[in-house]
């Protein structure tokens, strides 16, 4: 199988120190809303290989940045909500791109919980590792293949595609409880684009695939003018 590979897949490193090693950009210690119908924990993993256009989590991009909530803090957290939380998401920034991710997934399953994962795709071979101890996956489809770089803003027209439909290829067969949520930005999606995308999605085999609005609080300025251009000219 030939698995496409995001930029630096096989470069990023992280210290040796299992999943205290995560370099976590915030923590949400109780959420209704990052995996249905579950009661969860939300670590936000820092850094993204991607530059999203509608992205709303700017400060949690750069991978340079240190992490500012140790994984001490999450150990402790679970340790009192025995009975109160269904599981922990890790969400991001991009939560693939950190080899700690592995180690952090292993201990919230041996503490008894269950393990949810927002990813984008961007590092399948990634992907492929933690998949056997996820119980669920909300994964971005951000668009059909050929405009994908217009939203992710890296690479060549298709590589960041062919990185996110591989990551697709490998939950849809892994057999992992899987939604598949598109942010539909307005400043290159069509209402046709859309509908293409979903039906790619249907022929691929997936029955839960949902569409966001994009949220323009937390944008970059200039994605946020663009909102506001387009609204001028609606």
């Amino acid at each position: 199988m030939t698995v496409a590979v995001a930029p630096s897949e096989g470069a990023v490193r992280t210290p040796s120190d299992g999943a205290d090693g995560l370099a976590i950009a915030g923590l949400t210690r109780m959420s209704t809303c990052d995996w249905p119908d579950h009661l969860v924990a939300t670590v936000f993993a820092q850094g993204c290989p991607w530059r999203c256009t509608y992205c709303h989590n700017q400060a949690i991009i750069d991978p340079r940045t240190p992490g500012v909530v140790p994984w001490s803090q999450v150990r402790e957290l679970l340790a009192a909500r025995h009975g109160l939380l269904d599981g922990v998401v890790f969400s991001g920034g991009e939560p693939t791109r950190q080899l700690a991710l592995l180690d952090a997934v292993q201990e919230v399953r041996a503490a008894g919980f269950g393990v949810g994962l927002h990813t984008g795709g961007a590092y399948p071979r990634r992907l492929a590792r933690v998949l056997p101890w996820v119980d669920w996956v909300g994964l971005d489809i951000k668009a059909p293949a050929r405009l994908y770089r217009a939203i992710t803003q890296v690479g060549g027209p298709t590589t960041s595609a062919e990185a996110a439909f591989e990551s697709l290829r490998l939950v849809l067969a892994s057999g992992v409880d899987v939604q598949v949520r598109t942010t539909v930005d307005p400043t290159v999606l069509t209402e046709a684009d859309v509908a293409e995308l979903s039906a790619v999605l249907a022929d691929l085999g997936v029955r839960d695939h949902v569409l966001q609005e994009v949220r323009t609080q937390g944008t970059s300025p200039q994605y946020q003018a663009a909102m506001v251009a387009r609204g001028a000219r609606a």
